[in-house]
């Protein structure tokens, strides 16, 4: 299921992100494309027979059939880092009166009733986003007839938090390394990095802070920068390629060798080489350190573009409830912050394990900077312990442009 969704899910995050260009933003693709499949449930006898439907099904990028029940294997099977809600609402008095069929369909989790007022609203928002939003992004008015919502939240702590860095470290070019005084480091175990070559974007750097795993699952932030000529549209897209393998704590395709690499500045990576004593087979130690800076947002997008597929879920809900909709509004708000500490935790452990020197070699290192605006993805990991995997795994959840550093806390 999820790897039917990913090329879907991936090519309407392209749209909404488009709507945004390269300020800096938040979204949810995930949480908007979930809305238009729970939609999708009403797309069936007469409302099928529309052009509403064949609009809804180009924007979520399959059949509507298998688009409902990607929605309900998702939302009745609830990630237990990511929060999830969905809900269809009608003005008392109205949307009881087409076929029933469709209600049936929706995911077991889906709150349905009657319209709340703006207070009822707000307090869906607050409660179904950990706090995190406090109004819904919509205000209701007595026009309106029913509301589609939906919510998705996550609050994760790192497995490894951050080192702390110098600013400057961001590189002599960062146009961010003269703004801030601190920035983050990866810490020398538990984060993942490499240097990539894409056919999209050239050679990127990549950065993967894994969160605390909570009963086999957890969540994954993967950083991906190409060099500062590269379109927003084009590094976004190969965050979303790489999306996939970072659940899986996989090496990406397509990385590269250190030692296949001139030493020296680029305005992606430092590389530096020195004799070391090493165990790497051939003697060649490879090693990666990444700097990045804290970050937040918080965005609104309008949805109502027709390729995001809002007007099309209008028009096949308001026939499927019998509803007199002439018109709709959609919106979405979304917030993110990433900051060193995730995770809080004090341990000191000492041993000495003393053996024989191994052999001299050579180690290369490889300090990725994220120094200029890059994209950000946060992909679900769902890995039992029996070796299964959920139906969230290697979805992306939220994704970004980061184009507007934050100073590290001191705190």
């Amino acid at each position: 299921m999820t790897t039917d969704l990913r090329e879907p899910l991936s090519a309407y995050a392209a749209r909404l992100h488009a709507t945004a260009g390269d300020r800096h933003h938040v979204a949810s693709p995930l949480g908007a494309w979930l809305l238009l499949a729970v939609g999708a449930t009403a797309a069936t006898g007469p409302a099928a027979a529309q052009g509403a439907a064949a609009e809804l099904a180009r924007a979520l990028g399959t059949d509507l059939p298998s688009a409902a029940e990607v929605a309900r294997t998702l939302l009745d099977a609830p990630h237990p880092l990511v929060g999830s809600a969905t809900a269809l609402w009608h003005r008392s008095g109205l949307g009881d009166d087409g076929p029933a069929a469709w209600r049936a369909a929706l995911p077991r989790t889906t709150e349905v009733g009657v319209l709340p007022n703006q207070a009822g609203l707000d307090a869906w928002a607050r409660e179904h986003t950990l706090g995190l939003i406090d109004t819904f992004p919509l205000k209701v008015s007595p026009n309106v007839v029913f509301a589609l919502a939906s919510a998705l939240a996550t609050r994760v702590s790192w497995a490894t938090p951050f080192d702390v860095a110098d600013a400057r470290a961001l590189g002599a070019d960062s146009p961010w390394a003269g703004e801030l005084r601190r920035a983050l480091r990866s810490p020398s175990h538990g984060h993942r990095c490499a240097i990539v070559s894409t056919a999209r974007a050239g050679d990127v750097i990549v950065h993967a802070a894994p969160a605390q795993k909570t009963d086999g699952a957890g969540l994954v932030v993967l950083s991906v920068a190409a060099s500062p000529q590269v379109p927003p549209a084009e590094v976004l897209a190969v965050a979303y390629d790489l999306s996939a393998g970072a659940a899986d704590g996989a090496q990406p395709a397509g990385s590269r060798s250190l030692f296949d690499l001139p030493l020296g500045e680029t305005p992606l990576w430092t590389l530096t080489e020195e004799r070391v004593r090493t165990r790497a087979r051939d003697g060649r130690e490879e090693r990666h350190t990444a700097v990045l800076p804290c970050w937040s947002a918080r965005s609104d997008h309008d949805l109502t573009a027709p390729a995001l597929g809002f007007p099309a879920v209008a028009a096949t809900l308001a026939t499927a409830m019998a509803l007199p909709v002439e018109h709709f509004e959609a919106r979405q708000t979304a917030v993110a912050r990433f900051d060193r500490y995730g995770f809080e935790a004090a341990a000191v452990t000492g041993m000495f394990g003393l053996t024989s020197l191994p052999p001299e070699g050579v180690a290369r290192t490889a300090e990725l900077r994220f120094g200029h605006p890059y994209a950000v993805v946060a992909v679900a990991t769902d890995a039992r312990a029996d070796g299964v995997t959920g139906p969230w795994h290697g979805l992306p959840v939220f994704s970004a442009w980061v184009a507007e550093p934050e100073e590290v806390a001191e705190a």
